[in-house]
C-alpha cells in the first residue's frame, strides 16, 4: 500500500453554492413508488391543538428488502447532492430491520442514512456506505454535514470507505470488516468523529489530519497525523502523543447517546439512551440497550414551512419536535422550556433566523435533548444563535443534563450570515457532544466583515463536558470558557484564514485572539487532545502569539496540545500562554505541549 501522506492541509477552494433540488426531488420521490413514513398518532386532538405523528413527508425514504429499485433510488439522490454543498436539498434515508445485498450507499451533502432497528445487528447490509471525494478532485476537506447511524454492514472488499471531514457522524454502526477514512488517492482529509460503533477490523485514517473516537471498539488503528484522540474506546492504541500523536482515556467521563428512531412492529418510536458514566465500549452489545422509548404521537412532526409560533405552540402543548429535512426560517427563538423534552431532527433539518432573532433558546432545565439539525445564521445580526439556560442559570443537572449532539453552526458559506457569539451554554452540566461551530471561510457571503462572527462557543455553566469540539474561523475567540469544572475531550480548531492584516486580530497586547480561552478567574478545568491551526493567506505576516490561553492555577490542567501552521500561512509563538516553541517554516509540522502546566 503506497506510504499515507504524514503531514500537510489544503486551503478550502470556494465552490459555488447551487440552486435548490429540493422540489424536483420531492416531485421525483412519489414516482420512485417509496413508501411514506408515517407514525401512528396520539389521540384525537383538542380543538386548535396541533397533532403528534404523522407522516414525514417526501425528503424521508423508508425502504424495506422488498422496495424495487432501492440502489437507483440512492444513486439518484447521491447524484443531486453530491456537491451541492450549500443547496437546499435534505435527506433521511431510513431502512428497515432486514437484510439488504448488492448495494453502495453513497452519501453526498446534507443526507442521513440510518437503520430502524432497535439495534444495529437489525439491519444489515452486505455492501457499502461510501463516502469518496470525486466531486472535489479527491479532496475530502470539505465533505461536511452527512451521516450513518445504526446499521451493520459487511464491506463488499472487506473495507468501508467513509472520507469525511466535520459535522459527517458515524454512530452505532457495526463495520464486519475494516474502516478506511481516507479519500481514493490519500488526498487531503480534516474529519471526523465515531461513537457506539464496532468495527471488527483495523481503522484506517491515512491522511485524516485529526480524529476522535467515543465509546467504540475497533480491531486496530493503523496510523496518525496530528491529533487522534480516544474515550472509552475497546482495542485503541496506547498513549503515547505526540509521537504518534495519540490520546487515549480508558472511559468516557460521562455520555449519553444520540435520541434515534426505530421501528417496534408497526410502530414508529424515538429512542433515548440512558446517561453513562465513565462508559467504555458500545451501548447495544450485550443485549437491548438501556434508556426509554417515545411514541412518535408525542411528538409533532415538523414539516419545511412552519413557522416559530407554531413549533413553540407544539413545545407549551407538551409535544417533543422532530424536525423533517429542509429549510424552516425562523422570525423567533423556538423556546424549549419543559423538562426531557426532545427536539430531533432528520437530514439535517436547518433553522434560519430571518431578522436577527436566536433561533433556539432551552430554559434551565433538565433533561432536554437537542440532536441532529443545523443552525444557518441569516443575513441580519443575531447575538446568539443558540441559547442553552438563560444568562445566570444556576441550577443543577448532574443528574439529568441537556445534551446537544450534532447540532452544527454556520455563519456564512449559504449566504451572507453574521452573529455575535454562535453557541452560548449556561446551564450546568450540559453534555456538548460533537458539534462543528464554523463560520464559513468559502461559498457565498463570506467576508472579514461579511459573515462578521466573534466568538464560537461561549461556556458560562459550570461543570459542563464536551466531547468531539470542533470550532472554527472566528473574528475573535473560537472559544471562551468561564465556567467552573469544564472538561473538553477533543478539540479542533482553525483561526479565521480572511484576517486582513496584524491589527484585524490584534487582542491589547496580545497577537491574535486564541482559539481556546479559559477565563482568568477560572480555578478548575481539564482538556485532552486539544489542536488549533492558522492559515492566513490573505496576510501570511500574521503572528498569533498562542493557540490556548489559560490561567496559572492548579486546577488548570490541559493535556497533549498542538498548533500547526499550515504551509507557512502565519505562525504561532508558542503552543499555551508563552510556553511552547514556535512554529515556522513552510513544513506544516505541528508544536507541542505534552501538558500545561
Amino acid at each position: 500500500m503506497p506510504t499515507p501522506p504524514t503531514a500537510g492541509s489544503a486551503p478550502r477552494a470556494p465552490r459555488p453554492s447551487r440552486r435548490s433540488v429540493l422540489a424536483a426531488m420531492a416531485a421525483a420521490v412519489p414516482a420512485a413508488g417509496l413508501p411514506v413514513l408515517s407514525g401512528r398518532a396520539s389521540a384525537a386532538p383538542a380543538v386548535g391543538a396541533l397533532p403528534g405523528g404523522g407522516d414525514l413527508g417526501p425528503n424521508v425514504l423508508v425502504f424495506d428488502p422488498a422496495t424495487p429499485n432501492i440502489q437507483g433510488t440512492l444513486d439518484e439522490i447521491f447524484k443531486r447532492q453530491e456537491s451541492a454543498q450549500f443547496g437546499e436539498g435534505r435527506f433521511a434515508l431510513l431502512f428497515k430491520p432486514g437484510t439488504y445485498r448488492g448495494l453502495n450507499a453513497q452519501i453526498g451533502f446534507y443526507t442521513s442514512i440510518a437503520g430502524l432497528g432497535l439495534s444495529p445487528g437489525d439491519t444489515t447490509f452486505h455492501g457499502d456506505v461510501t463516502v469518496d471525494a470525486g466531486w472535489f478532485n479527491g479532496n475530502a476537506t470539505q465533505n461536511f454535514w452527512r451521516s450513518a447511524e445504526n446499521l451493520t454492514l459487511h464491506p463488499v472488499n472487506g473495507t468501508n470507505r467513509w472520507a469525511v471531514a466535520q459535522a459527517a457522524p458515524f454512530r452505532r454502526m457495526h463495520i464486519k470488516g475494516g474502516l478506511n477514512l481516507a479519500p481514493d488517492g490519500y488526498g487531503w482529509a480534516s474529519g471526523g468523529y465515531i461513537a457506539d460503533s464496532r468495527i471488527d477490523g483495523s481503522v484506517a485514517p491515512y491522511s485524516q489530519q485529526q480524529w476522535y473516537t467515543r465509546d467504540s471498539s475497533v480491531g486496530g488503528w493503523n496510523n496518525a497525523v496530528w491529533n487522534m484522540v480516544f474515550s472509552g474506546v475497546e482495542g485503541a492504541p496506547a498513549q503515547s502523543f505526540p509521537d504518534p500523536p495519540y490520546t487515549t482515556l480508558d472511559t468516557t467521563p460521562v455520555s449519553r447517546e444520540k435520541p434515534f428512531l426505530y421501528l417496534d412492529g408497526a410502530d414508529y418510536k424515538v429512542f433515548l439512551p440512558e446517561k453513562r458514566t465513565n462508559a467504555r465500549g458500545t451501548t447495544w452489545g450485550s443485549g437491548r440497550p438501556r434508556g426509554e422509548s417515545l411514541p412518535l404521537g408525542q411528538f409533532y412532526v415538523a414539516k419545511p414551512g412552519v413557522d416559530a409560533a407554531t413549533l413553540n405552540a407544539a413545545l407549551a402543548q407538551g409535544l417533543n419536535l422532530l424536525l423533517t429535512p429542509g429549510i424552516y426560517h425562523l422570525d423567533r427563538p423556538v423556546e424549549v422550556r419543559r423538562p426531557n423534552t426532545v427536539v430531533l431532527g432528520l437530514g439535517y433539518p436547518t433553522l434560519v433566523p430571518d431578522n436577527g432573532a436566536t433561533a433556539m433558546k432551552v430554559a434551565d432545565v433538565d433533561g432536554v435533548r437537542l440532536a441532529g439539525f443545523l443552525i444557518d445564521a441569516g443575513p441580519v445580526n443575531s447575538a446568539t444563535l443558540l441559547e442553552v439556560g438563560p444568562e445566570g442559570a444556576s441550577a443543577d443537572h448532574a443528574a439529568n443534563p441537556t445534551t446537544v449532539q450534532d447540532v452544527f453552526i454556520r455563519i456564512g458559506g449559504a449566504g451572507p450570515g453574521k452573529a455575535t457569539t454562535s453557541m452560548v451554554i449556561n446551564s450546568n452540566h450540559t453534555l456538548i457532544d460533537h458539534t462543528w461551530v464554523w463560520r464559513a471561510d468559502h461559498g457565498d457571503g463570506v467576508g472579514w466583515e461579511t459573515n462578521r462572527a466573534d466568538y464560537g462557543v461561549r461556556v458560562n455553566g459550570d461543570d459542563v463536558l464536551a466531547t468531539g469540539l470542533f470550532v472554527e474561523h472566528f473574528n475573535r475567540y473560537d472559544v471562551e470558557w468561564r465556567g467552573e469544572r469544564g472538561r473538553t475531550v477533543f478539540f479542533q480548531n482553525e483561526k479565521a484564514y480572511d484576517a486582513p492584516n496584524q491589527a484585524a486580530i490584534q487582542n491589547g497586547d496580545i497577537k491574535g485572539y486564541a482559539a481556546y480561552k479559559i477565563a482568568d478567574g477560572v480555578t478548575a478545568h481539564e482538556g485532552w487532545g486539544l489542536g488549533s491551526y492558522c492559515y492566513y493567506n490573505v496576510d501570511p505576516t500574521i503572528r498569533q502569539d498562542h493557540g490556548f490561553q489559560a490561567p496559572a492555577k492548579p486546577g488548570v490542567k490541559l493535556h497533549h496540545l498542538l498548533v500547526v501552521s499550515l504551509g507557512g500561512k502565519g505562525q504561532y509563538e508558542h503552543v499555551i500562554n508563552s510556553i511552547g516553541a514556535p512554529t515556522s517554516g513552510t513544513s506544516t509540522v505541528p508544536s507541542t505541549v505534552v501538558s500545561y502546566p
